[in-house]
C-alpha cells in the first residue's frame, strides 16, 4: 500500500508537467464492498479483489492518469491535463460505468460500488495536500447524500463528520455511552434509560454531533458497525447494575440495519455475553421504517418480541405511522414525539390531542413515553393524563453512562 510521501511526489510532478491552463484532478475513489470481501473470505479473496478493482479502473482511465492504492479500500487517482470541473466529472461518470455489472474474477462475481470526491488543481488548492484534503472531503460528501460522486464545492472550511475518522473511532472503541433517564411518572423514579452515542472531543474533527455522525453513518454504510458498537457497549454498562436492580435499556435500531443478515442473532448473542436479560431491552425503531419495509420490519422486530425483548415505536406523531400501522406492528411502547409534548401545558387542543394518544395505547396495550419534558407543568399534566413515562431536559439530561449507573443503578 503506497505511503502519503509517494502520493505527493506522484501529484507534485504531475503539476510540474502541466501545460497552459490545464488542470490536475485529484479523485479519491472508495470501493465499497472491498472491505467486506476480506471480512468475509479473508486477505487471498481480498487481494484479488483489489487487483480485479485495480483492473478495473485501469480500463476505464487514459495512459496518462495514475492510480495509487492508499488505503484497504481508497485510491487515489491523478488525472492531468483535465480543462475543468466538467471534464473530471466524464473521467468518473466512465469510472462508474466500469463498475455498473458484478466484478468477475476469482470466486463468485461480486457487487463493487465506487464513491467519488475530485478536487482540481489549482481551483481547490495551491499545494498537492490541500487539493487531496478537498477530494476526500468530496468523498464524504457524496457518501453523506449516498450519491456516487461529488466535486468539491470551493468552501474552504473541512465537513464535519470524515468516513474514515468515523470509521476509526467504531474500532478503537473512542465513541462513549450516554444514558438518559426515563422517569415512571405514575409511581415515581427512574425506571429505564435511553442510550445515546456520543463522539467526544479529542480526535481531529473534534466533538461531533450525533445529529450530524448518525445520519452519515447511515449514508455511508457504517451504520451496522456503529450499531455494534452501541449495542455491546450499552450492555456492558448494563451489566454493572446491581442484581436487585430491574431497569431497563432502550437502544436505537436504525431500519438501515434491518436487511443486514444475522441482526436477531447478533443481538441475543450480546445479551447471552454480557448475561442481560432480553426483557430488559428496548429496541426503539423510528417512524420510519414502517414507511421504509414494513413486511421486513415487522417480521424482524416480531423475533425481537419472540426472543423476550421490548419494542418501541420512537418519535411517534411526526407524520408516517398510522392506526393500521399501529395494529400490525408488534410494539410494545409508544414514544410521544417532542414536536407533541413541548409547550403542552399552553395547548388546550395540543392536550386533548395527547390525552387521546395516550388512550390510543393503553387500548392497544402499548405503554407510553414522552419525549421532550421540560418544565413541571408539562411533567403534571403528562401524569394526570395517565402517561406512563418521561424522558427530557427537565427529567435529567443525557450524562456518562459510568455516572448514570454510579448515581441509579443501585
Amino acid at each position: 500500500m503506497l505511503n502519503r510521501d509517494v502520493l505527493l511526489s506522484a501529484f507534485d510532478a504531475a503539476i510540474r508537467a502541466r501545460t497552459g491552463e490545464d488542470r490536475v484532478a485529484a479523485v479519491v475513489l472508495r470501493i465499497e464492498g472491498l472491505r467486506e470481501r476480506r471480512l468475509r473470505f479473508g486477505f487471498a479473496a481480498a487481494d484479488a479483489a483489489v487487483a480485479q478493482v485495480t483492473a478495473l479502473v485501469g480500463v476505464a482511465l487514459r495512459p496518462v492518469d495514475t492510480v495509487l492504492r492508499v488505503g484497504e479500500d481508497l485510491f487515489a487517482l491523478l488525472l492531468p491535463g483535465m480543462r475543468n470541473a466538467q471534464h473530471a466529472l466524464l473521467a468518473a461518470t466512465r469510472l462508474t460505468q466500469a463498475f455498473e455489472q458484478p466484478v468477475a474474477g476469482q470466486g463468485e462475481p461480486w457487487r463493487a460500488r465506487p464513491v467519488m470526491g475530485i478536487a482540481l488543481y489549482p481551483d481547490h488548492g495551491g499545494t498537492p495536500e490541500a487539493v487531496l484534503l478537498r477530494a476526500d472531503m468530496a468523498m464524504d460528501e457524496a457518501l453523506r447524500l449516498g450519491e456516487q460522486h461529488a466535486v468539491h464545492d470551493g468552501a474552504s472550511d473541512p465537513v464535519t463528520v470524515r468516513y474514515g475518522e468515523l470509521r476509526d473511532a467504531i474500532e478503537s472503541n473512542r465513541l462513549a455511552v450516554f444514558l438518559q433517564p426515563i422517569f415512571d411518572l405514575q409511581n415515581g423514579g427512574v425506571a429505564a434509560a435511553e442510550s445515546l452515542a456520543r463522539w467526544p472531543a479529542g480526535g481531529a474533527s473534534g466533538g461531533i454531533s450525533p445529529a450530524d455522525f448518525v445520519p452519515f453513518a447511515e449514508q455511508s454504510g457504517l451504520i451496522g458497525p456503529l450499531t455494534h458498537w452501541s449495542i455491546n457497549a450499552t450492555l456492558r454498562h448494563a451489566a454493572q447494575l446491581s442484581p436487585s436492580a430491574e431497569m431497563k435499556f432502550s437502544i436505537n435500531l436504525s431500519p438501515r440495519v434491518f436487511d443486514q443478515p444475522g441482526l436477531v442473532e447478533k443481538l441475543i448473542g450480546a445479551l447471552e455475553i454480557w448475561g442481560i436479560a432480553p426483557e430488559r431491552i428496548v429496541a426503539e425503531v423510528t417512524e420510519t421504517a414502517l414507511v421504509n419495509d414494513l413486511e421486513q420490519t415487522v417480521r424482524l422486530l416480531r423475533r425481537l418480541r419472540d426472543r423476550g425483548l421490548g419494542v418501541a415505536i420512537d418519535d411517534f406523531g411526526t407524520g408516517y405511522a398510522s392506526i393500521a400501522y399501529l395494529r400490525k406492528f408488534p410494539a410494545t411502547e409508544l414514544k410521544i414525539d417532542i414536536s407533541l409534548v413541548r409547550g403542552l401545558a399552553g395547548d388546550a387542543r395540543g392536550a386533548k390531542l395527547m390525552r387521546a394518544i395516550i388512550d390510543m395505547a393503553h387500548h392497544l396495550d402499548l405503554l407510553t413515553v414522552a419525549e421532550g419534558v421540560e418544565d413541571p407543568a408539562t411533567r403534571a399534566l403528562l401524569t394526570e393524563m395517565g402517561c406512563d413515562f418521561g424522558q427530557g431536559h427537565y427529567l435529567g439530561e443525557p450524562i456518562p453512562a459510568g455516572d448514570f449507573i454510579t448515581r441509579f443503578g443501585h
